[in-house]
């Protein structure tokens, strides 16, 4: 290539580095702000985005997730971006140091996910359960949340209706959460085991399939399956767009001395 044209690529390499990298730093600080509402004042989080937002509120607490996540890209985009508006070679090979440990620390979370994921659903299980029986009728929030998501994905508990046992609420009212019952009343052990797990089905709860009430967490276990093929596809379309970024930033590190 001639040196004009040259000069013409790094331009356009420069340009679209520059623009990828801003959509980056405010797609960041959005989720930096989401987070932070999230953390605040997570009840309306959940009037707003519904069942799938107060189920994932379960399993991860997403306000602290989100800033952590938004952080990072603020900070990515701010390298890649002023790197290449600048001409910094240190802040381009810093904005490639940190997509490559990212890339690489996502590979090792993959690996695990797969090779440890019945380890990692035992350990979630025995933390997240216990929290039923410590905060379902004493903290409000937390209560409120759990009922949308048991409404909502129609399910009860985090296993099934017993783990809402010697919890605050079954302490007070002696009963368990109505959605483990289908809203029956009054929902004692008897009503939500048949609700759980069938039995003798009440008469207002005459088909099967659409009584039972299974565990939240197998119900959001089973949602994830079922959309397995698009979080993969995900995944690997964000590993193609920070291969993809490396590659640019360090073409721009390598061709600055040339410009």
């Amino acid at each position: 290539l001639s040196p004009g044209a040259k000069m013409g690529c790094f331009t356009f390499i420069k340009v679209v580095m520059i623009i990828f990298n801003l959509a980056i730093f405010l797609g960041g600080g959005a989720l930096l702000g989401v987070g932070i509402w999230v953390t605040v004042d997570n009840q309306s989080f959940v009037d707003i985005f519904g069942a799938l937002s107060s189920s994932v509120l379960q399993v991860v607490n997403v306000g602290y997730f989100l800033i952590v996540i938004g952080a990072i890209l603020v900070v990515i985009g701010f390298l890649g971006c002023c790197g290449a508006q600048k001409d910094s070679k240190c802040l381009l090979i810093t904005f490639f140091s940190v997509v490559l440990i990212i890339f690489i620390a996502e590979v090792a979370a993959a690996v695990v996910a797969l090779v440890y994921t019945g380890l990692a659903e035992t350990l979630l299980l025995t933390t997240v359960g216990p929290l039923l029986k410590q905060k379902y009728g004493a903290d409000t929030s937390f209560t409120y949340i759990w009922n949308v998501t048991m409404n909502e994905v129609h399910c009860c508990g985090l296993n099934n209706y017993t783990d809402f046992t010697d919890s605050p609420w079954y302490n007070t009212y002696q009963t368990y959460p109505a959605p483990c019952c289908n809203d029956l009343q009054p929902c004692n052990a008897t009503l939500a085991e048949q609700s759980n797990f069938g039995g003798s089905l009440p008469r207002a709860c005459p088909h099967l399939c659409g009584c039972l009430r299974q565990g939240c967490f197998r119900q959001i276990l089973n949602e994830i399956r079922t959309h397995a093929g698009v979080v993969g596809g995900v995944a690997a379309g964000i590993a193609a767009l920070e291969i993809a970024a490396m590659a640019v930033s360090m073409y721009l590190y390598c061709h600055l001395d040339e410009k």
